[in-house]
């Protein structure tokens, strides 16, 4: 009996161990945070704070565009004064990661707003505990500063490197603006109505569209649709009520 008990064990154990772990999440593809074309001055030094973040330069950058560098969606527009970061904005990228964009001179975004590739979300600054306007930018996973990537490849740690940004270089995004006479938009899971519900959009709001597909056909405020607007990962609204200026598929933006 007693043989037997341990060769049940050992099974267990040996099972346990064969169990494969589940697959890390993908880092998305981050881009340089400024518009397609511009070349910027970024400096990493291992006395920074934290020591993974980039600091962004050019010459007269202040008042500047500052672009997301991957989609996602904002979950945070704060000014914390004179102090630190000042005004800043953190976006959410799902699986962990979020992108810190800080010293701003003003936002162009707000708290649960949806945004893509080359969506501006604010304006180089000097805020916050700066000496000079720049852009002090972070990749951070589970809220850990992590060393910067772009396309995939490791920024330079440690010194100053111009990078040449290609953030929305093909023009794969789409805007519009939500439309529904007053009531929020049902943000859903996928593609059509039987998706679960995972938010709303508040009428008016503007949104990016990421890439459009076919689905359950609604009747809205621009008549009768079966395309689907992917405004973030997991995030989907219907063209039916989204204003972007073509009565079908807007041209350039990818099918999902």
């Amino acid at each position: 009996m007693k043989q037997r008990w341990w060769r049940l064990l050992g099974a267990v154990c040996v099972a346990f161990l064969l169990l494969p772990s589940a697959p890390a999440l993908a880092a998305p593809t981050f881009k340089v945070p400024f518009p397609c074309g511009q070349a910027w001055s970024g400096q990493t030094r291992s006395d920074h704070s934290p020591a993974n973040a980039i600091d962004f330069n050019r010459t007269n950058d202040d008042g500047d565009p500052v672009v997301a560098s991957a989609p996602g969606t904002v979950d945070v527009v704060t000014n914390l004064g004179d102090t630190s970061y000042g005004r800043y904005v953190r976006i959410n990228h799902g699986g962990g990661y979020t992108t810190y964009y800080a010293h701003l001179s003003g936002f162009n975004v707000s708290v649960g707003q949806s945004v893509g590739y080359g969506s501006v979300i604010g304006y180089v600054g000097t805020t916050g505990n700066s000496t000079g306007p720049h852009l002090h930018y972070e990749q951070r996973l589970n809220g850990s500063a992590v060393q910067a990537r772009f396309n995939g490849t490791l920024a330079l740690y440690w010194g100053t490197k111009t990078y040449t940004s290609d953030n929305a270089c093909s023009g794969t995004t789409g805007h519009g603006t939500v439309n529904t006479a007053g009531s929020p938009l049902t943000v859903r899971s996928g593609p059509g109505t039987s998706y679960a519900s995972v938010g709303t959009v508040a009428d008016g709001a503007g949104v990016t569209i990421q890439c459009q597909t076919n689905g359950t056909s609604v009747t809205g405020t621009y008549g009768t649709s079966t395309i689907w607007d992917r405004i973030g990962s997991g995030r989907f609204i219907s063209d039916a009520y989204v204003y972007t200026g073509y009565d079908g598929f807007i041209p350039g933006v990818p099918r999902c």
